[in-house]
């Protein structure tokens, strides 16, 4: 994917380095409730501890991201997994509410695979459902938390949280990352967003329609 979006020094250097300073401390400090929360899943939920899926970065390359597992693996008579709101149970619910499950990714930010604040790692299935627009939300880094994550999180339409992400990059900055990490504090503390209206998580992107783009 070609960028359009053209890092300033801060993007180069000034955010690489707050994102190692911070993820390196972070680590540090609360190794042990890395340790107690994947003692608490395996308990809970079996093995494995850690939920693995591959995702697009930064041009779209792809990486490995890491989760604490949030649901069981409960299939119904034909072997299919059955919904995620069946399979999610209240300690996963806890874990995603608080952004617990989140905290692995602290170690792929030090590894310069993600950011603190970026937009949102999703499926890779999507890159081909989204316009050109939509694809421009993978010029920077994808982060542990972003703009629309701080501006309704799950809540929020695709077509909304796609405009935040492209937003986010125009707009990135050293002050824009720190109000968004400021609110993020917020949110995760008032358990903001976490659902969708119809969904536990987020529906699937489908894709954006020629009508939805032209009311958009």
């Amino acid at each position: 994917m070609k960028s359009q979006h053209k890092a300033g020094i801060y993007e180069t250097y000034g955010k690489r380095f707050l994102d190692i300073g911070g993820s390196l401390l972070f680590l540090l400090l609360f190794w042990w409730l890395y340790l107690l929360i994947a003692v608490l899943v395996r308990i809970k939920l079996g093995s494995p501890v850690l939920f693995k899926q591959p995702r697009p970065g930064k041009n779209e390359a792809l990486f490995n991201l890491y989760k604490f597992r949030t649901m069981t693996d409960r299939r119904d008579k034909a072997g299919e997994l059955l919904p995620d709101e069946e399979r999610l149970t209240a300690f996963g619910r806890t874990l995603r509410s608080l952004s617990m499950d989140e905290l692995p990714e602290i170690w792929l930010i030090f590894l310069g695979k993600m950011s603190f604040v970026g937009p949102r790692p999703l499926l890779s299935r999507y890159l081909d459902r989204y316009n050109a627009h939509q694809h421009r939300r993978h010029e920077v880094k994808p982060g542990l938390t972003g703009y629309a994550q701080v501006h309704g999180r799950n809540a929020l339409s695709w077509e909304e949280k796609f405009d935040m992400d492209v937003w986010y990059v125009d707009h990135l900055s050293f002050w824009v990352d720190m109000k968004i990490l400021l609110d993020t504090v917020r949110v995760v503390a008032r358990r903001e967003g976490i659902s969708s209206g119809t969904s536990v998580t987020m529906e699937e992107f489908m894709g954006t329609s020629p009508e939805e783009q032209v009311n958009g």
